[in-house]
């Protein structure tokens, strides 16, 4: 039999690899479903490329690559036997349990045995040789199986390697002394306190001082003051001031000559007034029940905790587990596939996604997407309980007690893990911020859609501002692509403005007498009020007029160029404090179910109006690169209020510095077309000679947005045209590997330059710009036009204090009631908060 077994092997060694260090090993969940070993057909694993497939899909992979072996794994939850004294009897596992990750494990597992067991599968034949078969087998083949058995999660973060130095406590750490010398350091606008240098600032945890590294702390260049007042008064430890974050610091001492810990640091940090730290340390200590609770009541309203809500399953009431502070992700992917749009474009085309994947699908994007739509919307995953299940439930008294529990939602840790391999936030366990989740998936989108139109289309619109120079009277119209509306909240507004003044004088009583505070109160502003804060002109005090060539008053109006089908509307509750904290504002916005923004349309260059010259403002270039009384500073209102959108803020720096301080609106275009740069996040470090920023000979020009030289060059090299190379780049944010996909899937050349498109509701088309972009300007964006008339879709609710931390859950309409999605749980919604979201979706209404 051995001679028999090694016999029919040997065609198919050469195909057959043992896992070696880095490779991933996808043993838990199918590539293309969302099938595990606990699934009814188990899951194959390629003894070749090691990805995982379930029943279903295992026969495209061998026909597309032709690879025979597979090791076919099949876990089996049973409830434990219980013994004469009650007690869970001892259950024989046939073979060892081989998955070392968490699967469907939304039960008591005290209560389950797995048998856990382990065949080879030869395709196309199906012949199968029940493991282990130590003395029949190849000994390669039995090394790559007890290998690929015993491999890691691909999601699991490797450990550290035992030759890693690892960063000790300082000794000085618990001896620092900190002087009350009132020093408080701000969130932002930095700069070494001798030399006005901006970038590898280190803050002195004794005194305060806030001075500039040498080279050897980070390799971004300083003039060592740091170290210098070091010696001059012996105060050891210092932070840099841009590590700052609520998962710690790095910290320096120059005593020790290395990198430390330090256990105070939260409070050495607060003693200058940034709390980050302080404010995550208390945020912890109030958990309840594992879950951060700083607003009781804004919990239970969001998540209806006092109504019994019926759970509903399902087609498109499929629930998304939570994998680790990941329901900003999971409730924005609920709305994004509620929406027909995206539901046809990657559910649709389910077959054709998957025929023509990669090789690797977990790294391809529309493959992953077309999963988790399918997931969500067939109702695999979402099953009612059997009836005899329910009988069960009802006798014990205890739901979920049933002998068998029956798997409820999708574990997105294949997707999360694609979506954030380039983002170094969304890679992380940390809570996200849900509106800067949904920019970062809507421009995947853009990018994988490699034909005319992509569901993102439906969002766009595009936004006219109009800037009046207040000394000259002449305008200027700019128009730019959007996403997301940015509703201000003017607190000012709130009708029950009388009782808040009130809560805040018992407030600072309280605090003062050191007694408990009042009950707090949340602020309602009509949603009027808010609409009317959004369409009032805006003060622009550094506005750079081009008729004065000069700095002067500005006023700004915002409105509606085009209105996109599907209308997203962001309530602004976050704003950053002086303690380095965003903050969320405690309001109530009662949204209306039907929306009329019909006022709010542009009207363009009226009659009488002058406009300002399309002359670009220059762009000063500091002769010392480390900043002199010359250089241009970033004005620290614009970069704020970039950051406030989740932008990083070296990154709204920037922007703002290479826009020459003409306004936020100004340095979001720049960051729009900056953002999948390599160093977008990296601090502004201006060169000493050559020119900063776009050339100045005009607006259009100044704003263009132009691919790096270099890139150019290795696209035209390989044969192409340099208008070809340009437009690929420039439609593929600078990637040059996806400018060469882009270039080959457009056979027929560069477009010409054009207009933004227009598609109207009736079918017909028009143009948003009167006058046509320069030359090398990207693609022009595509929207779609029609009435300003909206019904409310969905929402998202955010629960907590700030962006750092904190819940997310979902509301969708569908079929004419509304239904909470709450991680995995789906249930029907009793009373939608619709004055406590965060996020608003709204659909266009269909008889307009």
């Amino acid at each position: 039999m051995a001679m028999d077994l090694g016999e029919l092997m040997v065609p198919y060694m050469p195909t057959i690899r043992v896992p070696r260090t880095g490779d991933r090993v996808f043993k838990s969940e199918c590539v293309f479903s969302y099938d595990t070993p606990e699934s009814e057909g188990g899951l194959y694993v390629c003894m070749n490329t090691f990805l995982g497939f379930g029943r279903e899909h295992v026969e495209r992979h061998y026909r597309k690559t032709g690879q025979s072996v597979y090791l076919h794994l099949k876990r089996t939850v049973k409830e434990k036997a219980t013994n004469a004294a009650g007690g869970a009897a001892p259950c024989r596992r046939n073979g060892k349990v081989f998955l070392d990750i968490e699967l469907n494990r939304d039960f008591n597992g005290d209560d389950y045995d797995y048998e856990d067991e382990a065949r080879l599968v030869i395709f196309p034949q199906h012949f199968e040789i029940r493991l282990p078969n130590i003395e029949e087998l190849p000994a390669l083949v039995t090394i790559a199986c007890d290998a690929l058995l015993n491999a890691p999660s691909p999601y699991r973060k490797p450990e550290p390697l035992p030759w890693d130095d690892e960063i000790q406590v300082s000794k000085h750490a618990r001896g620092v002394v900190q002087q009350d010398n009132g020093v408080r350091i701000p969130p932002s606008g930095w700069k070494c306190s001798r030399c006005e240098m901006r970038e590898n600032l280190w803050l002195n945890l004794t005194d305060g001082a806030l001075l500039c590294g040498k080279w050897f702390f980070d390799g971004t260049g300083g003039n060592g003051h740091a170290l210098e007042h070091y010696r001059e008064t012996g105060f050891p430890l210092a932070v840099k001031v841009d590590t700052i974050g609520p998962d710690g610091a790095d910290v320096y001492s120059f005593a020790e000559e290395e990198a430390v810990l330090d256990p105070r640091l939260a409070d050495h940090l607060a003693h200058f007034g940034i709390d980050v730290l302080q404010k995550k340390k208390k945020a912890e200590s109030g958990r309840v029940g594992g879950e951060l609770q700083p607003h009781t009541s804004e919990w239970e309203l969001i998540q209806e905790s006092g109504h019994k809500l019926k759970p509903v399953f399902g087609s498109g009431y499929t629930g998304i587990k939570n994998v680790g502070n990941s329901s900003y992700l999971g409730a924005t992917m609920q709305v994004v596939f509620s929406i027909p749009e995206f539901q046809r474009e990657y559910v649709g085309n389910l077959q054709r996604i998957f025929d023509f994947s990669p090789l690797d699908p977990t790294q391809d994007f529309c493959t992953q997407m077309a999963k988790l739509g399918h997931a969500l919307l067939s109702g695999q995953h979402s099953r009612p309980p059997l009836k005899s299940e329910l009988i069960e439930q009802l006798a014990n008294g205890e739901p979920g007690t049933a002998s068998r529990p029956r798997p409820t939602g999708v574990s997105p840790r294949m997707f999360k893990a694609l979506i954030g391999a380039t983002h170094p936030e969304f890679s992380s366990n940390r809570q996200q911020d849900a509106l800067q989740f949904f920019r970062h998936l809507i421009g995947l989108v853009e990018r994988s859609s490699m034909g005319a139109g992509s569901p993102a289309d439906t969002f766009r619109f595009l936004l006219e501002e109009r800037t009046q120079c207040c000394q000259t009277g002449k305008v200027r119209y700019t128009q730019r692509p959007d996403h997301v509306v940015q509703l201000p909240v003017p607190l000012e507004a709130a009708a029950n403005r009388e009782e808040l003044l009130e809560y805040e004088v018992r407030r600072r009583e309280a605090e003062e007498n050191g007694t408990p505070p009042p009950p707090p109160v949340r602020a309602r502003v009509p949603f009027t009020a808010c609409l009317q804060a959004f369409g009032e002109p805006e003060n622009v005090p550094e506005f750079w007029s081009s008729a004065l060539q000069a700095k002067s008053a500005g006023v700004k109006t915002s409105r509606f160029a085009t209105f996109p089908h599907y209308l997203v509307i962001q309530v602004k509750k976050f704003t950053f404090g002086v303690d380095w904290i965003p903050k969320k504002l405690d309001v109530s916005v009662e949204m209306p179910d039907f929306l009329d923004l019909s006022r709010l349309r542009a009207t363009g260059l009226q009659a009488g109006e002058e406009e300002l010259p399309d002359v670009a403002p220059p762009i000063v270039t500091p002769e010392d690169p480390r900043g002199t009384s010359t250089s241009l500073e970033a004005d620290e209102s614009a970069v704020m209020q970039l950051a406030e959108m989740g932008f990083p803020l070296e990154a709204c720096r920037k922007a703002v510095y290479y826009t020459g301080n003409m306004g936020a609106e100004m340095a979001f275009s720049w960051i729009l077309a900056h953002m999948e740069e390599a160093d977008f996040a990296e601090p502004l470090a201006v060169p000493g000679s050559a020119q900063v920023g776009p050339p100045t000979h005009s607006l259009a020009s100044f704003l263009a947005w132009q691919p790096p030289e270099e890139s150019v060059a290795i696209v035209t090299s390989m044969g192409f045209p340099r208008q070809l190379a340009l437009q690929a780049l420039q439609a593929t944010n600078n990637n040059l590997e996806r400018a060469l996909d882009w270039i080959f899937s457009h056979p027929d050349g560069p477009e010409e330059p054009r207009d933004a498109e227009v598609e109207h509701e009736d079918g017909s088309s028009g143009t948003a710009f009167s006058a046509p972009p320069p030359a090398g300007d990207p693609p022009a964006p595509r929207v779609v036009d029609g009435p300003g008339r909206y019904e409310l879709l969905a929402f998202i609710s955010h629960m907590g204090t700030s962006t750092m931390s904190g819940h997310y859950v979902c509301h969708v309409k569908k079929e004419g009631r509304w239904v909470i999605y709450n991680d995995h749980k789906v249930c029907l919604s009793e009373k939608p908060p619709k004055d406590l979201g965060y996020i608003y979706f709204y659909q266009r209404l269909s008889h307009c």
